[in-house]
């Protein structure tokens, strides 16, 4: 997994990367994602059927695959990010975060000693179930990625103060969120909402801190990568398998 997280910072920090929030609870489908050649899957317990119990056999087919395994979380809940990394998950990305209060908790639950108060274990999947060294492990550990979304007006009213956490690796800006909070509800290519996501993505460029987004076209995808936005996701594997189908089927009907 070092490796893998290593390689992905690395690509990260200089061309980008490109991921895919994935809804499933078949190991086979994150497998095909790296064999594609996405990045990363973002393992979504926020808004799919998963618990976290299923979701170690997900990170298992994303490292079969080379792909780096990020799982979002419902909330910034200490037990349940610290369970996740314990079954080895690359990152976290954490939803709805709008204070520099929030952001400083989930750096202290998702790291250990100096860096955080992470519980302790080192009889866990990420430890190798106790083979690897027990100080490699705790200093490898704090490598995982950190991703914290932004979607709200409380959030960007307090950018400045979130950014001030060290430690974090990208932050993301959920743009459907977003559409809501400003009164436009699912319109986020509305002048209002591009408006906002560009003033994060300016305050990040100008921290040094990688900026991510939710793309569901190829256009948004190249609009928002030209704008600096360095870890792209596009779409989620339910609906990009509900578009290939539907593609087929009109196809397949067309006289």
């Amino acid at each position: 997994m070092q490796d893998l997280i290593k390689n992905f910072k690395n690509k990260l920090h200089s061309d980008g990367v490109v991921g895919m929030f994935s809804k499933t609870c078949d190991p086979a489908l994150i497998e095909i994602m790296g064999y594609a050649g996405m990045d990363y899957v973002i393992i979504d317990l926020e808004h799919g059927p998963n618990a976290v119990q299923s979701v170690q056999n997900l990170i298992r087919g994303a490292q079969v695959a080379g792909v780096m395994p990020i799982v979002r979380v419902k909330e910034s809940c200490a037990s349940v990010m610290g369970e996740v990394l314990d079954i080895g998950a690359g990152g976290i990305q954490v939803p709805q975060i709008t204070t520099r209060e929030e952001a400083e908790a989930v750096m202290k639950r998702t790291k250990f000693s100096p860096v955080g108060e992470r519980g302790v274990c080192r009889f866990v999947r990420a430890a190798q179930y106790s083979a690897k060294d027990r100080f490699e492990y705790f200093k490898d550990a704090n490598q995982t990625v950190t991703v914290l979304q932004i979607e709200g007006q409380e959030g960007i009213a307090h950018i400045d103060e979130i950014l001030s956490v060290a430690g974090i690796d990208v932050i993301f800006i959920g743009p459907y969120d977003l559409s809501q909070s400003l009164g436009v509800a699912g319109q986020i290519d509305h002048p209002l909402v591009e408006q906002k996501m560009l003033e994060i993505v300016n305050k990040c460029t100008e921290k040094g801190i990688t900026v991510g987004t939710f793309v569901d076209t190829v256009e948004n995808a190249k609009k928002w990568r030209a704008l600096g936005v360095k870890y792209l996701s596009y779409s989620v594997d339910m609906g990009v398998f509900y578009e290939a189908t539907a593609s087929i089927v009109k196809q397949l009907n067309a006289k």
